[in-house]
């Protein structure tokens, strides 16, 4: 692959753009190992207490603009077979196997420190399996637009956009995709994410750099999240629900998750799916203050 990219070089931008401080914080590329293969993620700060996981198809800097504006120290992890993180040979991307491998990262990264764990979607099944496997690690929880009552059918658009070309032309042309397919609007945020969730081959053609795009034959993400709610009932740590209005959780499978989980308290934004995309100041303003609580 060919043509190297600063993965730093938008902070800037995002900073201002949320309303940050103009002075970029101390970011850094870390490494674990970790079942599967090893692990890569994004140190923000020293010492994390809050780890970010981030949803099917995306990567680690989804969460730069929502860190940006939460001015925490953090981890924000490549899950396994995303951005920098090794490709599984099993192609077993599914939230418990994801989580085995968080857990081993936090025990090298943050080794001795509870968490509040963000996560979005796939990054939000991974966190309550975390919290079911290694509930010592999880301090508090943070689902964005997930729920273990989440339908596949729901979640179509992104499926079919994941299920859609796997070689493109150009990194224009995956933009022009995903506004087609409902990803998101705002097309100079996609034009990053795109950037930095792409390689172009030597040929000039441009890829995904997650596994979802490049599957065994007959291979596919497990999408059913049912099995979590145990888990979450169960437990006693707070939890937080973020959902976008237009995003994977109609109202009836809201209220099934508020009936379900009594503690948690529920926000919701003008968003879609990728709410720390679309949203990522009030994200973190609503994170912000479901710690503080």
């Amino acid at each position: 692959m060919t043509q190297t990219i600063d993965e730093f070089a938008y902070l800037a931008d995002e900073a201002a753009e949320v309303g940050a401080d103009p002075v970029v914080p101390d970011v850094r590329r870390v490494t674990a190992d970790a079942p599967g293969g090893e692990l890569s993620a994004l140190l923000w700060g020293v010492e994390p207490r809050l780890t970010l996981l981030h949803g099917a198809g995306l990567n680690a800097h989804t969460w730069d603009a929502t860190l940006l504006r939460l001015r925490r120290d953090a981890l924000a992890v490549d899950l396994p077979g995303h951005g920098d993180s090794a490709w599984r040979d099993d192609f077993d991307y599914g939230a418990r196997t994801n989580a085995a491998a968080v857990a081993a990262a936090l025990d090298a990264l943050a080794p001795g420190v509870p968490q509040a764990v963000i996560g979005q979607s796939l990054g939000g099944s991974t966190a309550i399996a975390l919290l079911e496997a290694r509930p010592e690690l999880v301090a508090s929880l943070v689902l964005v637009d997930v729920s273990p009552g989440l339908r596949p059918a729901d979640a179509s658009s992104v499926r079919d956009f994941l299920a859609g070309p796997l070689v493109f032309d150009s990194r224009e042309q995956i933009v022009e995709l995903a506004v087609a397919s409902g990803i998101g609007s705002d097309r100079v945020r996609l034009a990053r994410g795109v950037v930095l969730n792409t390689r172009v081959r030597d040929d000039g053609k441009v890829v995904f750099k997650h596994h979802l795009a490049a599957p065994p034959a007959g291979a596919s993400l497990d999408t059913d999240f049912s099995g979590l709610w145990a888990p979450l009932e169960a437990s006693d740590v707070p939890v937080l629900l973020v959902h976008g209005s237009s995003g994977f959780l109609p109202p009836d499978v809201v209220a099934e998750f508020h009936a379900r989980v009594p503690r948690a308290a529920l926000v919701e934004l003008d968003a879609g799916h990728n709410v720390q995309e679309q949203q990522p100041a009030a994200l973190a303003d609503a994170i912000t203050a479901f710690l503080a609580a």
